[in-house]
């Protein structure tokens, strides 16, 4: 069987930790922030945990783990 390829959306967008949790960044705050109020903003900073119903279709984007 051939390898199979990570999907290049989920390698810019989650990370997997040393537990097998899934992280990821808040969607929405790239850009054409001055839309959002500032409480929006400090609450969404950082990343938090994804999930468990998505946590399945992020690791089968990513068969070998994710670095």
């Amino acid at each position: 069987m051939p390898k199979l390829k990570t999907k290049s959306g989920v390698k810019k967008r989650f990370k997997i930790t040393a537990t097998g949790k899934v992280k990821h960044g808040v969607a929405g705050k790239r850009h054409r922030l001055i839309s959002h109020n500032a409480k929006y903003i400090r609450q969404n900073r950082g990343t938090s945990v994804l999930a468990d119903a998505d946590v399945k279709a992020v690791k089968k984007w990513a068969p070998y783990g994710l670095g």
